[in-house]
């Protein structure tokens, strides 16, 4: 076996071992770059051949699927735990104030402390929407 084919395998090997030992793509790319380039060793292809096919097969690969491989990895995001109340009407069952520090709203059957984004202060019974979450009160709006 040619020398430049076991350097072209153990490219195979690393690079699929840091694909592995990541969650996201960052090296699948060189690693088939790498097999295409091997499959070239093993036909005859020469070094300076292989030099040129390794790169561009690995620019080729990244332009034509990392869109659609990016697409894949972000996925849906759904939401679990607190964060599904943040846009959600709100309805004030206690006066937010606050320079008072006082103030409540009732928001998906949960009673949770409120605060205004602007300070303004509300009435019990206004309805408001959820804009933020700041440790276990609810800012409002």
């Amino acid at each position: 076996m040619d020398s430049m084919a076991i350097v072209w395998i153990c490219a195979i090997v690393v690079f699929v071992a840091i694909e592995a030992a990541t969650v996201q793509l960052v090296c699948i790319w060189f690693g088939a770059a790498a097999l295409v380039t091997l499959a070239a060793t093993l036909l005859g292809a020469p070094l300076w051949l292989q030099l040129t096919i390794f790169p561009v097969c690995t620019i080729i690969l990244l332009i034509a699927t990392r869109p659609f491989a990016r697409k894949l990895s972000k996925g849906k995001t759904v939401r679990t735990n607190a964060d599904r109340i943040l846009g959600v009407k709100a309805v004030v069952i206690q006066e937010i104030n606050n320079d008072a520090a006082e103030g409540q709203v009732k928001v998906m059957g949960q009673i949770w402390t409120a605060r205004t984004l602007d300070g303004s202060v509300l009435p019990e019974g206004a309805s408001v929407t959820v804009k933020s979450i700041e440790g276990v009160k609810v800012i409002v709006e």
